[in-house]
């Protein structure tokens, strides 16, 4: 497996990986793969990683600016993963994250958040924060990991981007 950034030419690849991964998901509103590309659009994608499996893109993670109402900069919104049903669970996923996250405290972010299974990104050493809130979901999934001391403290809101529809 080769994990490398995205390239112009991975586009149509990585919506069909995003569009596969998330076809059966309950809790989808099945519009990630438009978010990626809103958020590439928009010039947003500050990490695009995509995993490939013998010349095919298998995986994709994308890592976008957040703002938080505290006025902290450097923290990022991972998400959308993706990784093709057939290879789920090999840990794609995981080298993705673990890659992106790497990037980003290269680039001196200060953290990363994110909505998502908590049994999940814990393994990352993500964790619910009281103090830092996403509107509009149940909190215990909206997950926080500070590359510094400091943890921010207010409402997160991720790159518009992430209403796009279609």
């Amino acid at each position: 497996m080769i994990i490398r950034s995205e390239r112009t030419s991975d586009s149509d690849a990585i919506t069909e990986v995003t569009t596969a991964a998330f076809r059966t998901l309950a809790v989808s509103n099945h519009t990630e793969q438009f978010i990626i590309n809103a958020l590439r659009v928009a010039d947003a994608l500050t990490i695009s990683l995509v995993a490939e499996m013998d010349g095919q893109v298998v995986g994709h993670v994308a890592f976008s600016p957040v703002t938080i109402s505290d006025g902290s900069t450097g923290w990022y919104g991972l998400g959308p993963v993706s990784v093709w049903p057939a290879y789920q669970r090999q840990g794609i996923g995981k080298a993705l994250i673990n890659e992106g996250l790497s990037m980003l405290k290269e680039l001196d972010g200060n953290g990363c958040a994110l909505v998502g299974d908590p049994n999940y990104y814990k393994r990352f050493g993500f964790r619910n924060i009281p103090d830092l809130v996403y509107e509009g979901i149940p909190q215990e999934y909206f997950l926080a990991l500070a590359f510094t001391e400091n943890m921010p403290r207010g409402i997160v809101v991720f790159h518009e981007g992430f209403l796009a529809k279609a």
